[in-house]
């Protein structure tokens, strides 16, 4: 007498072609989904840099010159507000390092220029960005650091 067995769950070789399905569209979508990271954290540098501009605007307007680094254009480690730390931009972007970039600026005497590089080029970002008093955004897709000379952002 044969014994009716009920086939229960599944089978190794079932497990494995399913796991092996999974593994080859997660091979193929983790490297679309890293260049989309990296392209939200250049738009983000390129807001922030808009941003800067708008602080430079107003440390200019309330001082009567732009200010010469991030420094003086964050918030002050205590006290109140002055030309050393205006408190116009958020403590994250005045320390220099936001959404995987690394800003710094630099004051002159007729205005100020704006650079942002990638902390880490083709993984934080593929781009580097300029920008100064002209509100012309530049860039380079070169591992050298955008310049004045560099081609504007289209």
């Amino acid at each position: 007498m044969r014994l009716n067995r009920r086939r229960r769950g599944f089978s190794l070789i079932e497990l494995l072609i399913v796991i092996s399905i999974i593994l080859i569209i997660a091979a193929i979508a983790v490297p679309k989904m890293n260049k989309q990271l990296m392209l939200a954290r250049e738009q983000a540098a390129i807001r922030q840099i808009g941003t800067i501009h708008q602080a430079e605007t107003q440390y200019y307007s309330e001082f009567g010159k732009y200010a010469d680094n991030l420094a003086e254009l964050g918030p002050p480690a205590s006290g109140a507000p002055g030309p050393a730390a205006a408190d116009i931009i958020p403590k994250n972007l005045a320390d220099g390092k936001n959404s995987g970039y690394i800003f710094t600026v630099a004051g002159s005497p007729t205005g100020y220029s704006v650079t942002a590089v990638p902390e880490a080029f083709n993984s934080t970002g593929s781009r580097s960005f300029y920008s100064d008093q002209t509100l012309v955004i530049r860039q380079s897709t070169t591992a050298e650091p955008a310049n004045a000379n560099s081609p504007e952002i289209r």
